[in-house]
Order: structure tokens, then sequence, then C-alpha cells
């Protein structure tokens, strides 16, 4: 369930903001989203239905070999991407 979220930020730092999702092909609602889910990520659990459908439609599509810590690499990666 979405819900609404009314936020007060600089004018300019909005715009940079709409700026760079664009470039990644996503909304500003999309990127604080995943932004909250990032710095939140050990304090819920994610539940399958919870993931937006493209990232459901990838789930469990690749194979390893050995125990990998998904949380840790969700978090690195976001990390990265955000430079958080």
């Amino acid at each position: 369930m979405n819900t609404k979220l009314t936020l007060t930020i600089e004018k300019e730092v909005i715009e940079i903001a709409k700026a760079y999702a664009k470039e990644k092909g996503q909304s500003l609602s999309e990127m604080v989203e995943n932004y909250f889910k990032l710095v939140t990520v050990n304090r819920r659990q994610i539940k399958p239905e919870q993931l937006s459908p493209r990232i459901q439609r990838l789930r469990g599509i690749i194979k390893t070999s050995g125990d990998i810590n998904h949380k840790q690499v969700l978090t690195e990666e976001l990390t990265k991407k955000y430079g958080i």
C-alpha cells in the first residue's frame, strides 16, 4: 500500500534529483523510496509482494555456488549506485 508523503527540500536539490532520477529511468518517488529502503534494510524484513514487479521477475534467475549474504550485497550495490 502506497501512502503520500510531503517533504520540504531545497528547490535546487529537487531539480537536480529529478534530473538524476530521469537519467536512471525512475521517478523521484521511486528514488526516495529506494533510499529509505537502503537505510532501513536492517530494521525490516522485505516480503516478496513488496518488491517492484521488475524485481519480482528477476528474483531467482541467477544461481550461485555457495552462501551469499544477500542483504550485504544489496546494501553494497545500492551504496555504489546512490553514493550513500
